[in-house]
């Protein structure tokens, strides 16, 4: 994972999205669970974002489409749980 930043030209972020990623799984598991709402819609926008953004550098970087996949579904999922829960408010 750490060459793939490097790869990238993102290496100085590879940490901090660590970091966000473990977040936003603890987000959703406890908003989930806990049944608060609030803290799921965070941690599912969040980690949306950061897959439309994982989307733009592998295009970037021209990788084919097998490989943009994986991020491809996790900001579909992501988008999916944001747009369900919201309708549950």
């Amino acid at each position: 994972m750490k060459n793939e930043f490097v790869r990238f030209g993102l290496e100085k972020y590879a940490l901090l999205t660590v970091v966000f990623e473990i977040l936003g799984a603890i987000g959703l598991l406890v908003g989930h669970f806990l049944e608060i709402t609030l803290l799921l819609n965070i941690s599912a926008i969040g980690l949306t974002l950061m897959m439309f953004l994982g989307i733009l550098v592998r295009i970037r970087v021209k990788d084919g489409l097998f490989v943009i996949l994986p991020a491809f579904f996790f900001f579909v999922l992501n988008a999916y749980i944001v747009w369900f829960s919201l309708l549950r408010l």
